[in-house]
């Protein structure tokens, strides 16, 4: 008997089918984030990030064209098993040489990424970028106390929901397009209410435009501070989920965009009765919105413990949101992206079943012992039968492949 079998047998015994998890764990994708591969960069010629965010380190071999970015995800994805999309940002736009302001973007702009995902049998996912970008260098956009700044960023919302459409359109599945806005100060501000006013009247000009389902879905993400907006967010959590349950859009969660201590598994739940999908950035934050690599840590396996509880994956999205410039970049999409899979098996091998019964027997001590019990059986057999399952490599032999690429590709890029 191989060790996948003696795993079967394991799981079983409890209740749990591992082939109907591995046949689950398949069907659901996760959307991997395009910005890893070059620190948040984009190909808009921009020199340096701005907008509260901060890539650090200097690792060699940052990807520095579209064909460079794109053969470094095909390579990480080769290593990485399961059902994958990939996401993108305005701000990596195809534009042949020529200038092309965020406020005049178009379809044609990403036909090359659509091909290429077409090609691959990918799906996209969308982001407008308001952040880097000279309209954004005093911290405010869509919140801008000036007019003509607010309608150059309202046009770049619009447009990016076009082309969000557009993928979705051509692919086939249904675009993802989140928006994250910088708007905050650094220190106290007079007058809170002003801007958060001013974002309603902008988002709502943004939306007004009808797109099918099919075709693309907007979601709005929140955030705690950044850096240069420590005290103050416009778009804090509490002003999302108001506008996201009164206006019918999603709403977008970012472990690394609460209080430390505050964790987004508890809130999976609260918000289901009340909406219809939610998105999540899955990160890891070290003291602060750091966006470091995701690890199988105890808050990533209570992210998707809470959504395999609730039975909730076609109303859930998973999506990516780290970048590290310290490590190699295609070893940090491998590790992160490989961690968030493992985190959703190891969710879906839950004995929920006999846990939910003894729950409602009254039987707690059976409750705490189950799912202590659950916490050493032998999921490292069945991760890496869903690798051998998916073609990739079952162990660390990833790392193998990782190394042999930088000393082919990535070292001449220096």
């Amino acid at each position: 008997m191989n060790a996948y079998e003696t795993a079967r047998e394991a799981y079983a015994s409890l209740g749990v089918d591992a082939e109907a998890a591995l046949h689950r764990l398949a069907t659901i994708p996760v959307s991997i984030h395009c910005w890893q591969g070059d620190d948040v960069g984009g190909f808009e010629g921009a020199t340096q990030l701005t907008g509260g965010i901060l890539a650090t380190g200097d690792y060699p071999g940052r990807a520095r064209t579209v064909a460079e970015l794109r053969a470094d995800f095909e390579k990480a994805i080769s290593l990485i098993p399961g059902t994958h999309r990939f996401n993108l940002h305005a701000m990596y736009l195809e534009h042949g040489g020529a200038r092309v302001d965020r406020d005049q973007i178009e379809p044609r702009h990403f036909a090359g990424w659509v091909e290429w995902a077409r090609s691959r049998r990918l799906a996209l996912d969308f982001n407008p970028t308001f952040f880097s970008h000279p309209r954004s260098s005093d911290g405010f956009t869509l919140a801008h106390r000036d007019s003509g700044i607010r309608d150059f960023w309202v046009e770049h919302g619009r447009r990016c929901r076009e082309i969000s459409a557009y993928m979705g359109r051509e692919l086939g599945s249904a675009s993802l397009n989140n928006f994250w806005i910088i708007d905050g100060w650094k220190d106290h501000p007079a007058d809170r209410l002003l801007h958060r006013e001013l974002l309603v009247d902008s988002l709502d000009r943004i939306f007004a435009a009808d797109y099918p389902v099919e075709y693309t879905r907007d979601a709005l993400e929140s955030k705690l501070f950044g850096i240069g907006s420590e005290t103050y967010v416009v778009g804090s959590h509490e002003f999302c989920l108001a506008y996201a349950l009164t206006r019918g859009v999603m709403l977008t969660m970012d472990a690394g965009h609460y209080h430390p201590t505050e964790s987004i598994a508890e809130k999976v739940s609260a918000l289901l009765p009340f909406v219809s999908n939610l998105m999540l950035h899955v990160s890891r934050p070290v003291r602060w919105d750091s966006d470091h690599v995701v690890l199988y840590d105890d808050e990533t396996r209570a992210i998707m413990r809470e959504v395999a509880r609730a039975d909730a994956w076609q109303r859930v999205y998973v999506a990516l949101d780290f970048f590290d410039a310290s490590i190699n970049r295609v070893a940090a999409w491998v590790i992160g992206t490989r961690a968030t899979i493992k985190a959703m098996l190891f969710a879906l091998l839950e004995p929920i079943e006999l846990v939910k019964t003894a729950e409602q027997e009254g039987r707690l001590a059976d409750r705490l012992g189950l799912l202590e019990e659950a916490k050493t059986l032998p999921i490292g057999a069945v991760w890496d039968e869903y690798c051998r399952r998916s073609g990739v490599p079952v162990g660390g032999s990833w790392m193998d492949e990782v190394a042999a690429y930088e000393r082919s590709v990535l070292r001449d890029r220096s």
